[in-house]
């Protein structure tokens, strides 16, 4: 007896468009491999590294653990800070003592600063400040230190300063007693007549 003729219909829903069998197999593993291709991809262009370094010592060992994500692109802005000699630098006698101003005015011109003709500030202060405008703080950091004065004594410009203006200065020293008796608070030999 011979087998019955195989019939090439399938079942309606196993028939893809104009009766063929639907690739259903071929379709998951295209997609299984986009998968991947993708997943690779995406290892390529958002990589993760881990480095570990542990510091050198007889007792203590530390282990960092970095990790590094690439973003979109940014711009980021950086201030450097400008060479002493342009920064404008006004010294204000808030001391009460003759002379004050001009002797601390010189010291900075000294040490490379562009230094505005010394005035007399509105009021008094009990302690010498460094006041700096927007961008200059790392400048009065640097007359501070020049100064000897501690970086607490760092403060922004503001209404509060002993002075009604500034004018185009971006560093304001308000010379206190602290400076004006001494000439520096680090120093006890010096004499400002």
């Amino acid at each position: 007896m011979d087998d019955p003729p195989a019939n090439d219909t399938e079942p309606p829903e196993r028939q893809g468009r104009n009766g063929q069998q639907a690739p259903i197999g071929r379709a998951v593993i295209v997609l299984a491999v986009f998968v991947l291709a993708t997943v690779l991809l995406l290892g390529r262009i958002h990589p993760t590294s881990t480095t570990a370094a542990s510091a050198t010592g007889s007792t203590t060992a530390s282990t960092t653990t970095t990790t590094t994500t690439t973003h979109p692109r940014t711009t980021t802005t950086t201030t450097t800070p400008k060479p002493p000699s342009t920064v404008a630098v006004l010294v204000a006698n808030a001391s009460g003592v003759t002379g004050a101003a001009a002797a601390v005015s010189t010291r900075l011109q000294a040490a490379g600063w562009t230094v505005q003709s010394p005035i007399d500030a509105s009021i008094n202060q009990p302690t010498s400040h460094v006041y700096y405008v927007v961008g200059q703080k790392a400048a009065a950091d640097e007359v501070a230190a020049s100064l000897h004065l501690p970086s607490s004594e760092v403060l922004p410009y503001t209404t509060a300063a002993p002075v009604s203006t500034i004018g185009t200065a971006e560093v304001l020293v308000a010379v206190g007693p602290d400076l004006a008796s001494t000439g520096s608070p680090a120093s006890t030999t010096t004499t400002v007549h």
